[in-house]
């Protein structure tokens, strides 16, 4: 008998996601994800200031901030045929790099790891065996058996109260949960850390955008951010020191915690290695510009068809025609006006029309992104797998220290083809996590050398041509590739659509009906329970969904829908 379940919101961060499954014999056989809010903000960029764009685009969501900043200039400079400041570009990959990083950190362990860990056991743990494992897999100072007794402690006393707080509505006690009470402790305790590192990265960002989220100091030409080493007023050696600091305690965070604690859960749900592979079409941007044209970059990036690594194709610089000429958008079964077919984003159009929920029909507000006609996976796997291709060292040795560490802890082999997976997609994120890092510390040191060099420049003043000029921009962002697309008309926007990395995972049904990779990733999947389908969230929340970025709520009527004060 088949079963239709609906998970509504999934998310823990970001709402506005429906997942529905048929499920037949305990097995996922079809799955259909559902953006429940509209994204408008294109519509309100028509007719305005294209170097008044970024700040804008900013607010499709409340954490992805950074990346759309930095997309929506790259897009406009790219349309006038401009560059950068190198200073700017080393400020912009700062900001991007340790955005990532407090991205990837409060990913693991706040939106999804208590979809592995269970809180309950913990409490049932005992801190001194706790302590004796922590050690033997890494040298954290904060490991020691008294650290673990205090969390102990704490949740001992939260259980008892009956208000489990900030672990509530878990799936406590599922039969799908198989961590040993000892490393559910050690989790809890690294997630409860966790919540003061990332705050070291958010530092970062503040420091040079002014604030976060939406950062204030990007713009069309470069950064506003003026250098003098020896003032206080703007960003001064102090404040360099003080980003170097931050940079330290999360490198020791990433390597010695996060990492560790990633392939320890891996080498306890081995079979994970083979669940929620999905789309194997995987497309990324590579990023972290070095020059001021942007044909040169830290991380590679390129499309790969069907899983084929040997085949891939490289994207190479700004403007590069493969990803210009293959990105198109369908709307036939996502609630727009359409008939028209798949459309590329200069010529896409973001006008709602709602009909209710279809399963044949249309049924999200989220378009079907497509490369070269298919739909494809984007997020931290298609970054690492693109890397494997191009046999870039830096990303492959800490993959190879990750993999190495499942495999001494549970005991197996895993082969690259283990990455096609739900855990894979969380050992990706790892890995890219402290390849991030790394390249904070070397964007800091090319900065400081720049500025050492006598070289303070950070922006060049754009100009706009009378005609019409189209150009688009990418960024390799936390969940995947994001770009933006602008035609500009006698210096106003004319059309502007974003491509978001939570609009190609959790795509409808394109135009020839083939599923989306949230979708693909859910059928064969095993549930222990339908009535508690902690399975499918796992799978799910190992793509990092932010719908913000994908659906946006409006009224037509022009109405305020909520008001904040700021006190």
């Amino acid at each position: 008998m088949v079963q239709r379940i609906v998970i509504d919101p999934i998310t823990r961060i970001e709402g506005h996601l429906r997942i529905d499954c048929e499920v037949d014999a305990g097995v996922v056989k079809n799955a259909w994800a559902s953006g429940t809010m509209w994204r408008g903000v294109e519509q309100i960029l028509l007719g305005r200031d294209p170097r008044d764009a970024w700040a804008i685009t900013q607010r499709f969501c409340g954490v992805c901030t950074t990346v759309h900043a930095i997309a929506s200039v790259r897009a406009v400079e790219n349309a006038l045929g401009m560059g950068v400041p190198r200073n700017a570009q080393y400020i912009r990959n700062l900001m991007i790099a340790a955005h990532a990083v407090h991205d990837e950190i409060v990913h693991f362990y706040h939106l999804s790891a208590l979809d592995w860990v269970d809180v309950i056991s913990a409490a049932r743990a005992d801190p001194k065996a706790t302590a004796q494992l922590a050690e033997s897999l890494s040298d954290w100072p904060l490991n020691g058996a008294k650290v673990h007794a205090a969390t102990k402690e704490r949740l001992g006393n939260l259980v008892a109260s009956g208000q489990l707080g900030i672990f509530a509505n878990g799936y406590w006690g599922h039969p799908a949960m198989k961590l040993p009470p000892e490393v559910n402790l050690l989790a809890v305790t690294h997630y409860l850390q966790a919540l003061d590192i990332q705050r070291k990265a958010n530092k970062i960002v503040s420091i040079l955008g002014s604030k976060t989220p939406h950062i204030q100091n990007v713009a069309v030409g470069g950064v506003s951010n003026p250098i003098a080493l020896n003032s206080q007023s703007v960003l001064s050696l102090e404040r360099l020191l003080a980003i170097k600091e931050a940079i330290d305690e999360l490198k020791q965070f990433v390597l010695q915690v996060y990492n560790v604690d990633v392939a320890a859960v891996a080498a306890f749900y081995p079979e994970w290695t083979a669940i929620g592979k999905g789309v194997t079409n995987y497309l990324a941007a590579p990023d972290f510009p070095l020059d001021e044209k942007g044909t040169s970059f830290v991380t590679p990036g390129g499309y790969i068809a069907g899983g084929d690594l040997a085949a891939m194709k490289p994207i190479k610089t700004f403007g590069d025609p493969l990803l210009r000429d293959n990105v198109a958008e369908s709307v036939k079964h996502a609630w727009y006006q359409g008939g028209k077919g798949a459309l590329h984003p200069y010529q896409g159009e973001t006008v709602a029309e709602y009909t209710g929920f279809h399963d044949q029909g249309k049924y999200s507000f989220v378009k079907a992104p497509t490369f070269a006609g298919k739909p494809a996976q984007v997020g931290p796997l298609a970054r690492v797998l693109v890397a494997a291709a191009a046999k870039d060292e830096a990303i492959l040795g800490h993959l190879t220290r990750v993999i190495g560490t499942v495999e001494a802890i549970a005991k197996i082999k895993l082969p690259l083809a283990a990455l096609h997976s739900t855990i894979g997609r969380h050992a990706a994120r790892a890995v890219m996590c402290a390849r991030n890092v790394e390249i904070l510390e070397r964007q800091w040191e090319l900065l400081i050398a720049n500025l050492a060099a006598g070289d303070t420049a950070t922006f060049e003043k754009p100009v706009f041509p009378a005609g019409e000029v189209s150009g688009f921009g990418f960024h390799e962002a936390p969940r995947g590739i994001l770009s933006h697309w602008v035609v500009i008309e006698k210096g106003v926007i004319k059309n502007y659509q974003a491509v978001v990395p939570t609009t190609w995972n959790a795509a409808p049904r394109n135009e020839d009906d083939q599923l989306g990779p949230y979708e693909a990733s859910l059928v064969g999947t095993p549930l222990a329970d339908p009535e508690q389908p902690l399975e499918v969230l796992r799978t799910i929340h190992s793509f990092d969904p932010c719908l913000a970025c994908a659906v946006h709520l409006v009224d037509p009527e022009r109405r305020d829908i909520i008001q904040v004060r700021a006190l």
